[in-house]
């Protein structure tokens, strides 16, 4: 893990409230000059503790109003299952995140779509279309309550 001081833990909190602050205005919030700013975020996406700047979207925006999580559970976990599973879950764009676990599911997926149609049709594609999936069990978000939690505030 990349050792991290007082300075660049606050620059990382400032960040993750706001991505778009300037190297200037974190100058300002922190206290080390603009330059000093640009070069602590610099190392901290090259060390990997930044891990992009976004806009965060509704998934109704862009016409993906149906958010579903679905566990599954793998056939069996050979190489060539996981890494098949691996591959589909990259290519997949209803695909949002992915998670593997521990407990009954081997992995968490949450998914954004259309409609309910497109939900089937994906959980169709996972079951029926995909080798190493034996088992899936879908629960569909009827209200987001929290998304994107600040992890510097934990």
């Amino acid at each position: 893990m990349t050792q991290i001081d007082d300075y660049d833990f606050k620059i990382l909190t400032l960040l993750e409230s706001n991505g778009r602050l300037t190297n200037q205005e974190l100058s300002d919030l922190v206290g080390l000059s603009a330059s000093q700013c640009s070069r602590r975020r610099i190392n901290l996406e090259q060390a990997g503790l930044i891990l992009g700047y976004h806009a965060r979207l509704s998934p109704d925006a862009v016409g993906m109003g149906v958010i579903g999580l679905i566990e599954v559970r793998l056939i069996n976990h050979t190489q060539a299952y996981v890494d098949s599973f691996h591959r589909m879950v990259a290519e997949q764009p209803a695909i949002v995140d992915a998670y593997k676990t521990t407990g009954d599911a081997d992995y968490l997926l949450k998914v954004a779509v259309a409609n309910l149609a497109g939900l089937s049709a994906l959980i169709s594609q996972l079951v029926a279309g995909h080798k190493s999936v034996a088992h899936v069990k879908t629960s569909v978000v009827l209200n987001r309550l929290k998304e994107n939690g600040m992890l510097a505030q934990v």
